[in-house]
């Protein structure tokens, strides 16, 4: 038997809000790490590998909604399973 559980496909464009139309739950059943200009990042909140950016939080700032505000980050996105 085969007892490595088979991982889905890492899409190009993935959120971690449950709200957004890029958010894929069987995706995070796994460790996912992102690497962005060289440097592994672990506060990124949703990517897009084709157009080559990122958004993290900007510090503690939450909108309106009390959501973290974010800033959207442009360079090279790696991404991949841990």
């Amino acid at each position: 038997m085969n007892d490595s559980p088979t991982r889905p496909d890492l899409p190009d464009h993935l959120s971690i809000d449950p709200r957004s139309p890029h958010y894929v739950e069987a995706v995070f059943e796994h460790a996912v790490g992102i690497r962005f200009n060289g440097k592994e990042r672990a506060d990124v909140e949703e990517y897009c590998i084709s157009e080559g950016w990122i958004k993290v939080p900007a510090g503690k700032t939450l909108d309106r909604r009390g959501n973290p505000l974010l800033i959207k980050l442009k360079g090279q996105v790696e991404v991949y399973y841990r």
